[in-house]
């Protein structure tokens, strides 16, 4: 007999969300094995090494790694952003944000001095005028990561309830990533 699947629970849309700003660099992840014993650096697909790097990122990791060990055990997802990745942001360096607000915002928390997170633009219950007002935020007042940069490449909301993200462009956002269409 075959096993019964049974229908998933559904989250309920007005529950708590965070909408941070969408950075536009190049994914990044730091691994830490439970026994501290691993650490791996990866790109959104694969996993990088300083001789087979994505923008400097595993070179930069390496070097950083004592401090980067402090992160702990799991993967940690962030942006890697800066000079010479996509927009640039008008930086003279690369940085690397954690995309794990409620983990590493904290002041107090030990997140490591090398690393920054993802700005929060609005906390509290889903709702598209939330996301449309964050949208119209950082769009006449520019990017919170990088303040005086007036070309912010949108939002990334997390909706707590569904454990799922979602992205919004300032520019383009109807149209699929890599469209030709003017």
């Amino acid at each position: 007999m075959i096993e019964f699947p049974p229908m998933p629970k559904i989250a309920r849309l007005s529950r708590l969300c965070t909408i941070t700003e969408k950075i536009d660099g190049t994914n990044a992840s730091i691994y830490i094995s439970e026994d501290l014993s691993e650490f791996l650096v990866g790109s959104r697909t694969r996993w990088i090494t300083p001789e087979n790097d994505n923008f400097g990122f595993a070179r930069w990791a390496h070097t950083h790694r004592e401090e980067l060990m402090t992160l702990g055990p799991g993967q940690h997802f962030g942006e890697w952003w800066g000079l010479g990745i996509q927009r640039a942001y008008g930086q003279k360096e690369k940085r690397f944000s954690l995309f794990n607000t409620h983990r590493w915002s904290d002041a107090a928390c030990a997140r490591p001095a090398c690393c920054s997170v993802v700005p929060v633009v609005y906390e509290g219950t889903f709702s598209s005028e939330a996301a449309d007002a964050a949208i119209v935020d950082l769009k006449f007042n520019g990017s919170l990561a990088a303040p005086g940069f007036m070309k912010p490449e949108g939002i990334v909301l997390y909706h707590q309830a569904a454990k799922m993200l979602f992205k919004k462009t300032i520019l383009n956002d109807e149209k699929p990533k890599g469209s030709k269409e003017e």
